[in-house]
């Protein structure tokens, strides 16, 4: 089965949105865009322009919303800590395909929609994708319509993705199409964590 696969967004995790936007702001000195909510999940976001093809997601549990009846996606159930760049999400043109090959625990897809956006998401039963969040979250946008054809342009510039696990080279043998992705490099550690490099008006700068 063949499938394309693109990075698509990255993933801040908080404990309230104003405490995530904070964080991001001062970190990059642009300002983000209101978001939306996600009824299903019981969450909110922001957004932030990182490119014409990538884009940069503050989410957290929305204190307005009722609870769900399933576990919130990117772990935000058990989130407790400051603001922390979690996840990273995958976009592709055939979700099935893609899921049909990835690694167990990866999600089943469930269709969102919010204004002109249309997607399907994989989400996980227990809110926690394999290999810690190392394994991205994986997404098909079903219309043309996407966050960073209507985000304004605020002259950030993504540069680089390293994702670190101690079994990195594991993920990369059973979910190989995650070589392909050449701003993304996959990299052992001691413990799972993301670093991303982002190009500002004032330089290089770093999420963590």
């Amino acid at each position: 089965m063949k499938f394309a696969l693109e990075l698509d967004h990255l993933a801040i995790v908080c404990r309230s949105i104003e405490e995530g936007v904070a964080s991001v702001e001062r970190a990059l000195g642009a300002r983000m865009s209101a978001g939306g909510k996600h009824v299903a999940m019981g969450t909110h976001n922001a957004l932030l322009s990182l490119g014409p093809d990538v884009y940069l997601e503050v989410i957290s549990v929305d204190p307005e919303a009722s609870p769900p009846d399933r576990n919130r996606w990117f772990d935000l159930d058990d989130q407790a800590g400051p603001p922390l760049l979690a996840n990273w999400v995958c976009r592709t043109n055939d979700l099935a395909a893609a899921l049909h090959v990835a690694p167990e625990g990866s999600g089943k897809p469930m269709a969102f929609c919010r204004g002109e956006l249309a997607w399907r998401m994989a989400v996980s039963e227990t809110g926690r994708l394999p290999y810690d969040g190392a394994m991205p979250a994986l997404i098909q946008w079903d219309t043309d319509a996407h966050p960073c054809r209507t985000l304004p342009d605020v002259g950030l510039r993504f540069h680089s993705l390293d994702v670190f696990h101690p079994e990195a080279s594991c993920l990369l043998e059973v979910f190989p199409a995650l070589k392909a992705l050449g701003s993304v490099t996959l990299r052992h550690g001691s413990q799972k964590r993301l670093v991303a490099r982002i190009s500002t008006p004032k330089g290089m700068r770093v999420l963590r």
